[in-house]
């Protein structure tokens, strides 16, 4: 075994730590009996899918050599050491001598370790890296009371430790956890491995991983670094002694005080990192012990090294990792397609191919590159048909030196991808093909000065083919389109435009061949060359205000022409003509036109239009067309069998027109210059534009529309043909030139020219009138009209329009009768009795009667006037008396008549007079009628009175007297007292005020008054609404003389600030009560300031459903208990509600526990009075003493035994004195046991009394708390209920409160509250009750919440007087327990008697149980017997520790 004692060393490799001064310095005993166990090594775990393992055994075998101490015994010389356990016996201390190494038969007595180490206090072991899997230590002596286990994985550079083991983990290791082991890798402090017994061969097991901590992966790297160690330490830190080294510190008490071991097991095994299931012993170390575990690891997964820490050669696509449980991890070998062996890993690398290759080949062969040697160098590409394995893949690039760059180098391999295809040269920016020898599309010239390589073709796209090159590689020249042409295809060819995409590159410029001067266009836009006046791009529109020449444009009227009569046509006969009317031709007569305006020199066609005025024929006419036709086809009114003839004669040459003397008949002739269009350009070729247009005139009878009248409408392509022929002729289009005032615009028809006329305007500039019209003018002109009875003809003047009239006709129309005449035609004299001269001339009613008549023959008289003006009756119309004519000022009638029947003028009133000469007023009106200058005036009443009856107002001064719709005033104007609107809107209604919020005055006999206009009531105070029927908000007490009270809802107990108007109630949230929210409500309990909760007693375990509003405790049944009532009570058994009472015996048991519980709070008091008497202090004070006497008792003890040395004859005393100093009997012994049992106990209950009594004391602080808050809350009840504080006096007369209150009664000894004056709930009743006459359901309300009120201070009064006597007693009681605590010497016994009922205390639920309590602690307090007792059992005490000093001096 190993001893370890204390000693000092020095350090010999590391540099020591500061040693703490509680930590001791080590020397190590090592001696050859078993130093480690000799045990075999477990089975290897084998290589399979995922990791291995080598066998796992005890790391010292074959390594003793490698375990060093910080400090060994005997090695400087001779020491000796002392065994505990042979204290007794004659040998109980021998020497150690390591000065020599150990050997059985002359050196048995050596206890050293080789190459010794300094690793601070404590054991060390060096070895290889290998996997540690647990330690078991086996010790000699006491196991150490602090130590250390700790690990290196670098070879004692760091360390970090494992477990630390302690007697008491708190005060010595303050800073690391006491609690037991959660995670697996967690340091913390054990304790159950320190204890001083037992005091020999006792045992320290660590085990890395702790079997009760579940490790899902044992092989995942946490854990395996966690196993991984190269040196393990063990720090002793602390001794375990018996004591007497703290008495005496002579050098022979500290021999028997060290480290010794027996047995130590460092169990683990080679260290492989997974890669390895066997191990081989290191190069170098020639020990070959049976179960060695060796050091060098047996590689698999295509690993090397010592412990499988690296790839093999070549082995390095993947990165090297330790092997896991599923997975190996094996090293993978690299690709270098056969180009290379050697190769590395490149994390970069391995990381951007998603993990899955990381190997980078090194020195490619076979002019390849690469990181797997995969492409092969520049300069050089993959041949296609051969594999990149193969050495001869790589052959040089051929590149022309012309198109390349980049001295000729290609694309190395494949990949369609990038874009690269092997052998593909670095081509110029304008150059293709494989060697880079060609010109791209679209470009020419390859040179090698031309740092492009080519020149672009430069052609326009649109202009060029899309077949083929778009230019000649050569030359350069561009392949043009159709109809473009250029070296670079950028222009159209002539007469084209547009360049473009089209098929065709360009378009035909298209222009009209009448309106463009060429068919030449702008090359950007196709704008053809305009003649005047055209425009658009092809000059085929017309500008506006302008037209085309039709082809009968160039026409002459016969009406114009020389040696004729115009004979004008008559209104409403068919137009079928052109000019104003017919050209009258005599017999034999001739016509002569003049034409000196021909527009164009060609041949034109002469065509004469007619229209004969008897139907006949023409008969051998030379001067006739040959083939002539009809053209148009006319039929007589009356039959329709009439012949046909022309209205059109082409003539073949100029000749006079001949009439024979066997027909007269009149013509409307007109010449027309007809064009031969087929002589114009664009007609006249053999092309086929000019046939096709040819046709088109034929097709559509282009020319055959202009041959009658009316002309039929065009066909679109004759428009388009007529305006090109048109601009040929007068080259350009013509102005309209319309007439400002008789056209509607200054534009006219494109072909023709006609303007827009106005009304009866006429001509194609929309210059003159119609016939049958006059007055050209800016509205048009007006027709005539001419009267056809009244006027000999149909035409008037054209300026005056003043129609040609019949004898007696007359007016500008001829329609109307001479002065003093009407009925037109029949025109007769006015009949007006001689009062005018003239009448209507349609109606004959008179004009301007005379004489004060009236009538359609003045045949009445007018209004003011009577009699009869009729011709012959002698009488005239003379003014009304009503009672003044009309002229004198005083007339009120507006007519009269006379009454034959009584022969009296009746007059015919004015509005607001009456009587048979108007001289009064009328019903509404007032005034003076009969005086001159009076008049009668409506009574200014608003429309208030009833206008039909006669008193309604004075007739004399328009005073109203009768006001209706419940107006009132002089003039109605005011709604009457109680009403309240707009009198003058007829809106008066009465005022709706609520009279208990009304103030009083404003109210008498049931009516009130209110605002006149408004309507608004006048309010109590706090009192709102148009009719004073709401308190105001946050207000209540509806209906009280001083108006509303405020709520005083409490916050945030209650949902908002309002209340019940008429009781008060606030709008509680849950789990409140009260009028103001300021108590819990029903079924509940707790501080309303804090919060309420609800009781939920449980309704079959409870007394009532209401708990203790303090404490929430619910008022159980026998059988019940629990805070709710819901558990079975002790002494019941069963599952609750249904709980049965326990058998008999139960209560036996329970006597013998409750027994128990009594005796333990006794001791407890005991333990309490001993401290509060500050008995522990001078007990303490006095163990000190005796303490430090018996040290020195001890010393004298040591100089006694040397002296007895000397006298052989003393043994006998020697061993009393040690039997009195050392024995387990001796005082000393016995006085130690007692010191440190009582501080122990002391200890133990100290702060478990001072809990209690301090827990006590708050209660009864909270009880006298809650009984002033009762006091205070019963003075608000009464202050609210009954108006006064309710403080009674002995008498219960209560003087200083007249409104009475809880408590107080009058002189006849019944209970006083409220009454009149007083404010309280009961006084605002009874004045409520006053009130009542109209508010009925607020006198039931009211009495209602009075009788609540009244059994509420009948309560509260009841609960105030046991609530005082509870508390009066409850002060007398707290007072004896004070007097009795206080009292010295008081029994433990009884201390514990008094404290056990006074933690039994609960608060009371009624008098009954309170009274109980009192009793039972009086009966308790008359009990206590023996108070000074404890006084004289401590003095015996004190009195037992002296005699035993006494004793000790003696001895000594």
């Amino acid at each position: 075994y190993i001893f370890i004692k204390y000693f000092h060393f020095k350090c010999t490799k590391s540099q020591p730590q500061p040693i703490q001064k509680y930590q001791h310095v080590l020397s190590v005993f090592s001696k050859v009996l078993p130093v480690v166990a000799q045990e075999l090594p477990s089975a290897p775990h084998g290589c399979m899918e995922g990791s291995c393992y080598p066998a796992t055994g005890n790391l010292l075998i074959g390594r003793a050599i490698n375990l060093t101490a910080t400090s060994t015994c005997g090695l400087e010389g001779p020491e000796q050491y002392c065994i505990v356990s042979h204290l007794q016996d004659l040998n109980k201390c021998f020497k150690c001598d390591s000065q020599k190494p150990y050997d059985a038969y002359h050196h048995d007595n050596s206890h050293r370790v080789e190459n010794v180490i300094y690793q601070r206090d404590g054991l060390c072991f060096e070895i290889a890296e290998f996997h540690f899997t647990h330690l078991i230590m086996k010790f000699k002596t006491f196991r150490p009371a602090a130590m250390i286990i700790e690990r290196s994985s670098d070879f004692g550079h760091t360390w970090k430790p494992y477990r630390y083991f302690a007697y008491n983990c708190t005060k010595t290791f303050p800073r690391i956890p006491a609690h037991l082991l959660r995670f697996i890798d967690e340091v913390i402090c054990e304790e159950r491995y320190s204890d001083i017994e037992p005091s020999t061969e006792g045992e320290v097991i660590y085990k890395v991983l702790d079997p009760a901590i579940h490790v899902r992966d044992p092989y995942s790297l946490d854990i395996q670094d966690l196993l991984r160690i190269t040196n393990l330490r063990i720090n002793f830190t602390k001794l375990h002694t018996l004591g007497d080294n703290l008495l005496d510190r002579r050098p022979d008490v500290l021999q028997k005080y060290y480290y010794a071991l027996y047995e130590l097991v460092v169990r683990g095994s080679c260290f492989c990192y997974g890669h390895a299931s066997e191990c081989t012993p290191v190069p170098g170390v020639t020990s070959r012990d049976p179960g060695m575990i060796h050091g060098r690891c047996v590689c698999k997964h295509n690993t090397v090294g010592l412990n499988c820490e690296r790839c093999r050669d070549f082995y390095h696509d993947a990165p090297w990792r330790p092997a896991e449980t599923d997975n190996a991890h094996t090293c993978r070998e690299c690709n270098c397609n056969g180009h290379s062996n050697q190769c590395h890993f490149d994390m970069a690398v391995y990381l951007a191919t998603g993990n899955i290759s990381g190997g980078v080949c090194d020195n490619c062969l076979h002019n390849t590159m690469g990181r797997k040697c995969e492409t092969c160098k520049h300069f050089y590409y993959q041949d296609p048909t051969k594999d990149i394995r193969d050495p001869a893949a790589c052959i040089p690039c051929d590149c022309d030196p012309v198109g390349s760059v980049e001295g000729g180098v290609c694309d190395s391999y494949t990949d369609l991808d990038l874009g690269m295809i092997g052998g593909q040269c670095r081509c110029k920016q304008n150059v293709k093909g494989q060697r880079c020898d060609y010109c791209k599309e679209g470009h020419y010239g390859l040179s090698l000065d031309n740092p492009l390589g080519c020149h672009p073709c430069n052609c326009d796209p649109r202009g060029i083919t899309m077949i083929g090159a778009p230019c000649d590689q050569i030359s350069g020249d561009c392949s043009c389109k159709r109809y473009v042409t250029g070296r670079y295809c950028n222009q159209c060819l002539p007469e084209h435009w547009g360049l473009s995409n089209d098929l065709a590159g360009c378009r035909p410029c298209d222009c009209d061949f009448g309106g463009a001067t060429n068919n030449k266009c702008r090359m950007d836009n196709g704008q053809c060359d305009c003649r005047p006046h055209l425009i658009g791009r092809q000059c085929s529109e017309v500008q506006p205000a302008f037209f085309c020449a039709s082809l009968d444009y160039n026409k002459y009227e016969a009406e114009e022409a020389i040696g004729l009569v115009i004979d004008l046509r008559q209104p409403g006969q068919m137009v079928t003509w052109t000019g104003p009317g017919f050209a009258r031709v005599k017999d034999g007569a001739g016509l002569e036109f003049t034409i000196s305006n021909i527009p164009y020199a060609m041949e034109y066609d002469i065509m004469i239009r007619y229209e004969p005025e008897n139907f006949h024929f023409w008969v051998n006419y030379p001067f006739l067309k040959q083939g002539s036709m009809c053209c148009n086809f006319l039929t007589t009114a009356k039959t329709s069998t009439a012949p046909c003839w022309c209205n059109y004669i082409i003539l073949e040459t100029f000749v006079d027109l001949i009439m024979t003397n066997a027909y007269s008949f009149s013509l409307s002739p007109q010449l027309v210059l007809i064009p031969k269009y087929d002589e114009l350009p664009g007609f006249q070729g053999d092309d086929v534009q000019d046939e096709r247009r040819r046709q088109e005139m034929e097709l559509y009878m282009c020319l055959d529309s202009f041959m009658t009248l009316p002309m039929p409408a065009l066909a679109e392509l004759c428009t388009t043909l007529i305006c090109s022929i048109s601009a040929i002729m007068y080259n350009g289009a013509l102005a309209c030139q319309c007439d400002p005032q008789g056209s509607l615009s200054a534009e006219c028809d494109r072909v023709g020219g006609q303007c827009h006329c106005k009304p009866n305007v006429i001509g194609r500039k929309c210059d003159q009138c119609a016939p049958g019209t006059y007055g050209f003018g800016p509205h048009g002109c007006t027709v005539c009209d001419c009267h056809s009875q009244g006027s000999v003809g149909h035409q008037c003047d054209p300026v005056t329009g003043q129609c040609p009239c019949r004898h007696g006709a007359t007016g500008r129309q001829c329609s109307g009768c001479q002065p003093g005449q009407w009925g037109f035609p029949n025109c007769r004299q006015c009949q007006c009795n001689g009062h005018a001269e003239s009448c209507d001339p349609e109606t004959g009613a008179c004009y301007e009667c005379r004489d004060y008549t009236a009538g359609q023959l003045c045949e009445r008289c007018v209004n003011g006037f009577y009699g009869n003006p009729i011709l012959g009756s002698g009488e005239h119309c003379r003014p009304c008396p009503c009672p003044g004519h009309p002229d004198s000022g005083h007339s009120n009638g507006a007519s009269c008549h006379t009454d034959y029947a009584s022969n009296q003028i009746l007059c015919q009133c004015g509005n607001g007079y009456a009587g048979p000469r108007c001289n009064r007023c009328a019903p509404g009106y007032y005034g003076v009628p009969e005086q001159p200058g009076g008049m009668c005036r409506p009574c200014q009443c608003n429309r208030n009175i009833d206008p039909q009856d006669p008193e309604s107002c004075d007739p004399q001064t328009g005073q109203c007297l009768r006001c209706l719709y419940n107006t009132d005033g002089h003039s109605c104007s005011e709604c009457k007292p109680g009403y309240y609107g707009n009198a003058l809107a007829q809106d008066c209604r009465r005022c709706t005020c609520v009279t208990a919020g009304t103030i009083d005055g404003y109210c008498t006999d049931g009516v009130c008054h209110c605002d006149k206009r408004t309507g608004q009531c006048p309010c109590k105070p706090n009192i709102i609404g148009h009719n004073c029927d709401n308190c105001a908000p946050n207000h209540w007490n509806f209906g009280s003389d001083a108006g509303c009270e405020p709520c005083e809802c409490a916050q945030p107990n209650s949902l908002s600030t309002h209340c019940n108007r008429f009781s008060g109630q606030c709008h509680c949230q849950p789990g409140f009560g009260g009028r103001q929210c300021t108590e819990c409500e029903a079924f509940h309990w707790g501080d309303p300031r804090v919060r309420c909760e609800e009781c939920n007693c449980h309704p079959l375990g409870s007394e009532m459903a209401q708990c203790d509003r303090v404490t929430g405790a619910c008022v159980c049944k026998k059988e019940a208990s629990g805070s709710r009532c819901e558990e079975c009570a002790r002494g019941f058994t069963g599952i609750f509600p249904k709980c049965i009472p326990c058998h008999p015996c139960f209560q036996l048991w329970d006597d013998a526990v409750c027994q128990i519980n009594r005796d333990l709070t006794h001791i407890k008091d005991v333990i309490a009075m001993i401290l509060e008497k500050d008995l522990d202090n001078a007990l303490k004070r006095n163990l000190t003493a005796l303490e430090k006497e018996l040290k020195d008792l001890n010393n004298t003890l040591h100089r006694l035994q040397r002296e007895l040395k000397n006298y052989h004859t003393a043994g006998l005393a020697e061993q009393r004195c040690n039997a009195s100093v050392y024995g387990p009997q001796s005082p000393v012994e016995q006085s130690e046991d007692t010191r440190k049992r009582t501080e122990a106990l002391l200890k133990e209950r100290k702060d478990s009394f001072m809990r209690t009594v301090t827990a006590n004391k708050k209660s009864l602080s909270e009880l006298e708390d809650k009984t002033r808050e009762i006091d205070r809350k019963l003075m608000h009840l009464n202050n609210r209920v009954c108006g006064g504080h309710g403080n009674a006096s002995a008498n219960s007369s209560c003087p200083d409160s007249p409104c009475g209150g809880a408590g107080c009664r009058d002189s006849d000894g019944v209970l006083k509250c409220g009454g009149k004056g007083c404010k309280g709930t009961v006084g605002a009743s009874l004045k409520a009750l006053d009130n009542a006459e109209d508010l009925r359901d607020i006198a039931t309300l009211t009495q209602t919440v009075k009788t609540q009120a009244k059994d509420t201070l009948d309560k509260a009064q009841g609960k105030k007087e046991l609530f005082e006597n509870s508390n009066k007693m409850l002060k007398d009681f707290i007072q004896k327990i004070r007097d009795f605590l206080n009292e010295e010497g008081a029994d433990p016994e009884s201390i514990e008697k008094v404290a056990q009922q006074v933690l039994a205390i609960s608060l009371p639920v009624n008098r009954t149980v309170i009274l109980n309590i009192i009793e039972q602690i009086k009966a308790n307090i008359a009990n206590l017997t023996n108070v000074e007792g404890v006084f004289n059992h401590t003095s015996e005490q004190l009195a037992k520790i002296k005699d035993l000093l006494k004793r000790a001096q003696d001895a000594k």
